[in-house]
């Protein structure tokens, strides 16, 4: 097998698990126009059509569908194979895709990736930030990174750090003429920035005390889906947040925000790396893996 037709595989499997031409070029680093030459020139060899396409969307036929049920195995097994030769050298090499949560990336990738990359040259990071739940199997994701309650089945978890915690917080104009709420259930009488995820589900405050778990459906003026944007709007006096309290400390100490419900706000130490319990895990993650526990 050439080079070339080599990549126009690797090319086929990108296209068939983005559903898009134009995801696929952004993970292989090319042109669109160099992903959909790849497709023709594979479709062309092969005599076979492996994509429906339309101006919206692009589905595999019958055809693309078997082929890319026996291709994805060898492709794992090449992948392995070349992780294999990872034991001859002193550092890893290849490419860890990495699906994680925006709210919480710039805290858990903070100190992480520099001495990845550093510690590594052969090792390239390939990271998507996103609120949305994604399946890292069926997107190609080496591993993910998310709270223990949200994780798929059929994955091993390994706990990571760093601990986080929310705060709630309001800003000294919100407070003027306001008791600040003492017990969760005191937010009703208060205006609360809310929260959407990508999936328009609107995200309730999670509280624990002594043992005691309480979730609360706010409501208020303001619906933001940017953790940075709720910070915005609390330091305009639009109501309280409730948001990570690693975004806040330098709001905090300059008194433009003030906590409340302090003693309801546990950390949350349930923040786990995830990955299929079936996969092969190279080197490369091996190396995630050891860098995110410490």
């Amino acid at each position: 097998m050439q080079g070339g037709e080599l990549a126009e595989l690797s090319t086929f499997l990108a296209v068939a698990r983005h559903r898009s031409f134009k995801k696929a070029a952004v993970e292989r680093g090319v042109a669109a126009s160099a992903v959909s030459h790849a497709i023709r020139n594979l479709e062309g060899r092969v005599g076979v059509r492996l994509f429906h396409r339309t101006t919206r969307s692009v589905s595999l036929t019958e055809a693309g569908e078997r082929f890319l049920s026996e291709l994805h195995p060898a492709f794992g097994q090449i992948e392995q194979a070349l992780d294999s030769l990872n034991a001859y050298r002193e550092t890893p090499f290849g490419t860890v895709r990495i699906n994680i949560p925006s709210s919480i990336a710039p805290f858990v990738l903070k100190t992480v990736m520099g001495p990845l990359v550093k510690q590594n040259p052969g090792l390239r990071l390939d990271i998507v930030a996103t609120d949305e739940l994604v399946d890292i199997v069926a997107d190609g994701f080496d591993c993910g990174i998310r709270f223990g309650e949200r994780l798929m089945q059929n994955m091993i978890a390994v706990r990571i750090k760093p601990t986080l915690r929310f705060s709630v917080v309001g800003s000294p104009e919100y407070f003027q003429g306001r008791t600040p709420p003492r017990v969760p259930a005191d937010l009703v009488e208060h205006l609360c920035i809310r929260y959407r995820f990508p999936s328009g589900a609107i995200y309730d405050w999670q509280f624990e005390k002594d043992g005691e778990a309480v979730d609360v459906e706010v409501s208020g003026a303001v619906t933001l889906d940017s953790q940075e944007l709720m910070v915005e709007a609390a330091l305009q006096g639009c109501g309280l947040a409730y948001v990570w309290d690693n975004r806040i400390a330098s709001h905090l100490a300059s008194g433009a925000l003030i906590r409340c419900l302090d003693d309801w706000c546990a950390p949350d130490d349930g923040l786990f790396l995830y990955y299929p319990s079936r996969r092969h895990v190279s080197a490369g993650l091996r190396a995630v893996i050891d860098m995110m526990k410490k």
